[in-house]
């Protein structure tokens, strides 16, 4: 819908969108990702209970159970909402990416729209890397520690099934965008406002600030906090390394931008 649009303003004006086409086209990109987010949203909540289980998988694996109740009659319905709303955002987010750069494709050039192209892809990915990496290991790692605390063993760890998820989707969510560590560092390098030199001379501001930043992000113990810095800290080392290749690129590219200007100016 949206390219028959563009097409016909296109031809109506000789090539060129006039405002309004351009801003039909927005809204008719926007309304495929609103119908896509109530779609995923639907089908999370028939799926609701399954995820669910899923996610209480964890806490019913440690050593003891952790056990689940619930203080509200409605309790168990508002995690499948809050499930399948999350899904649903989870799931609309990379389609909206894709809609902004199908939006902007026809004005960027050839090399910028492979590298938008490519952010998104690398985006994606290293969010579920980022998710994957909590569920499998920093989760249940900090589950298993916070119940297995020496002293008063004759205590049993309860809690409501609210707090539980609401926990668990923060602690995925939060190691999604820590992943995306090397994206926003490649994203800053393309663009010349950072380059491996200054991430190597503040390397050490930079892991104070990690080891802040978990402190924050994670329960008051310094076994949550390392869970957290130490994959931070790899993917800054990490960040370096791409740091340097695409910033080399930044360089490369603006030479060649000098070069062709002398030679235009030549002529």
């Amino acid at each position: 819908m949206a390219t028959s649009v563009k097409k016909k303003e296109a031809a109506a004006t000789g090539g060129s969108m006039s405002l309004g086409g351009h801003l039909k086209e927005l809204r008719n990109r926007l309304f495929v990702c609103a119908a896509l987010f109530f779609v995923v949203a639907a089908v999370g909540i028939a799926i609701a209970p399954d995820l669910l289980q899923i996610i209480t998988r964890l806490g019913l694996n440690c050593e003891p159970p952790y056990e689940f109740i619930t203080t509200e009659p409605q309790e168990k319905l508002m995690q499948y909402f809050k499930i399948a709303i999350v899904a649903g955002v989870v799931v609309t987010l990379p389609m909206l990416l894709y809609q902004i750069w199908a939006f902007a494709k026809p004005g960027l050039k050839k090399s910028e729209s492979f590298f938008f192209g490519l952010t998104m892809i690398m985006g994606l990915a290293l969010f579920v890397v980022g998710v994957l990496f909590a569920y499998n290991i920093t989760f249940p790692f900090m589950l298993n520690f916070m119940n297995t605390l020496e002293g008063a063993e004759y205590v049993n760890t309860a809690t409501t099934l609210a707090n539980f998820v609401s926990f668990a989707i923060t602690i995925f969510l939060i190691f999604g965008c820590i992943f995306e560590i090397p994206l926003v560092t490649v994203i800053l390098s393309r663009m010349g406002i950072l380059n491996p030199k200054i991430m190597r001379d503040i390397r050490g501001v930079a892991i104070v600030l990690i080891f802040t930043l978990a402190a924050i992000i994670t329960p008051p113990d310094v076994v949550s906090q390392c869970m957290c810095a130490l994959p931070m800290i790899v993917l800054y080392q990490v960040s370096i390394f791409l740091s340097g290749i695409f910033y080399k690129k930044k360089l490369e590219a603006d030479e060649e931008d000098d070069e062709d200007e002398e030679d235009e100016e030549d002529d």
